[in-house]
């Protein structure tokens, strides 16, 4: 059997979240590995070429940013007192490009991301991210299906 010692968990906030630490628990607990959990926020608007604007808007990013990384580090904290290791990142830039870099940066063994089902047109002009991540990853990949909201 393959050993796990780093799991890179890919979290978006949505209410799938919870079945993603499930089975990063479970898999943490039985190979007694490490728990990256990663999420990637929308890039600062000058990164993208756009000019960052007032300052309203500037604060008002600054602080989805303080909000996203205090629920991550939440979410983390709910590993630590289980004593399982973990660790949690905020990074920026485009999602798939950050979690492939940090999931080699990290060395990790295994990525887990939630997949949401699309329709056939939905899919046909836009990829999701867990797609790309199956396409150009040579890590292995764990996908959750998320259960859509009638």
């Amino acid at each position: 059997m393959v050993g796990l010692k780093n799991i890179l968990v890919a979290v978006d906030f949505e209410d799938s979240v919870k079945d993603l630490l499930n089975y990063a628990e479970s898999l943490a607990e039985k190979f007694t590995a490490k728990i990256w959990l990663l999420h990637v926020a929308d890039p600062e608007p000058d990164f993208v070429g756009y000019e960052p604007g007032p300052q309203y808007i500037r604060d008002l990013k600054a602080e989805e940013y303080r909000d996203e990384h205090r629920n991550l580090q939440a979410l983390c904290d709910g590993f630590i007192q289980k004593n399982i290791n973990a660790e949690a990142l905020l990074i920026q830039g485009s999602t798939v490009e950050m979690i492939l870099k940090e999931a080699e940066d990290l060395q990790a063994d295994l990525m887990i991301v939630n997949t949401h089902k699309h329709g056939f047109f939905f899919n046909l002009f836009s990829e999701s991210v867990s797609l790309e991540l199956f396409k150009k990853s040579n890590i292995p990949l764990l996908t959750i299906p998320v259960e859509e909201k009638e």
